[in-house]
């Protein structure tokens, strides 16, 4: 299966399989010290650092994390899952306190997250989900920590006693974010434009269905349809065909739909929740009867 073809939840599991060994690991495993040395040469194994073998298919950055002497977390192991990371900075490391002979990192940022676990690692190559999810939080503003967290939940990576639990190993100053993470967004986008819509003290509904439309990200106030691009680039000409056709047959039910561009929403988010703000206090007036959505189950704010 090729890594486009694959969903998050697939990547994931790829990443979190074993593919990290001692050589006292690959003894248990009935490889004898010719056969180590014979699979290093082949390319089946790497050997990266003292008593580190890796298998060839490990992702790069967890390559280098291992040679370091720690383990890939934080942004670095979410975008490497396809988890929505808003703006990634160089290479994030897991280090246990105390570890010594951490080698020169062979790029130029590195940014390294300390544990003072006393336990051994269940996997030598990667953080437990649930610190690295911690170290997101801690690396990010907080829209985009949140829609980190949006993501995992959304692609069921994270339980909700899961991510209790990451707020629970975290500071007090976060703890607000805690009742904003809401893994119905389908997109880093999405959560943005859901913050706005919060701060604008709208109604709205996410992942509406709507007869003879489809499901729509966004109703603001039962007339408004808000549909996050994705994408920085523009998709195909065939994707942009089915969109017209879909605000047509929304039009024709009533409803204003406009598309911001992914750039806008994950860009400075005042212009955006300015022109917002403007647009349903200049058409609200005009196009609402009073009427709301009851297409979704997901009530309005």
């Amino acid at each position: 299966m090729t890594e486009e073809k694959q969903t998050v939840a697939q990547r994931a599991a790829a990443i979190y399989s074993r593919v990290a060994f001692t050589r006292a690991d690959l003894i248990d495993r009935r490889l004898s010290g010719r056969a180590i040395a014979l699979a290093v040469r082949q390319g089946r194994l790497q050997h990266v650092r003292r008593d580190r073998y890796l298998l060839d298919a490990v992702e790069d950055d967890a390559v280098e994390a291992v040679r370091i002497g720690g383990r890939l977390t934080c942004l670095s192991l979410f975008a490497a899952m396809g988890v929505f990371v808003h703006r990634r900075h160089g290479l994030h490391v897991f280090v246990t306190r105390g570890s010594s002979r951490l080698r020169t990192p062979t790029v130029k940022d590195v940014t390294y997250h300390w544990s003072s676990s006393p336990d051994a690692p269940t996997l030598l190559h990667v953080a437990p989900l649930i610190d690295a999810a911690r170290h997101a939080v801690r690396c990010q503003e907080p829209r985009a920590a949140i829609a980190t967290l949006d993501s995992l939940l959304h692609h069921g990576l994270l339980t909700i006693v899961q991510l209790d639990e990451v707020f629970a190993g975290l500071p007090a100053r976060v703890q607000p974010l805690r009742p904003l993470v809401d893994g119905s967004a389908g997109s880093g986008p999405e959560t943005f434009v859901r913050l706005i819509l919060r701060a604008l003290g709208v109604k709205y509904e996410t992942q509406v269905e709507i007869d003879g439309v489809g499901r729509v990200d966004f109703v603001v106030e039962g007339w408004l349809i808000i549909e996050c691009d994705s994408k920085e680039f523009h998709e195909g000409w065939q994707k942009q065909q089915a969109a017209r056709r879909r605000d047509l047959a929304a039009a024709r039910q009533g409803y204003v739909t406009i598309r911001p561009l992914a750039a806008d929403i994950l860009g400075e988010q005042t212009a955006l929740q300015q022109q917002l703000r403007e647009i349903i206090e200049a058409l609200g007036p005009r196009v609402t009867d009073g009427r709301r959505s009851q297409f979704s189950k997901n009530s309005g704010r």
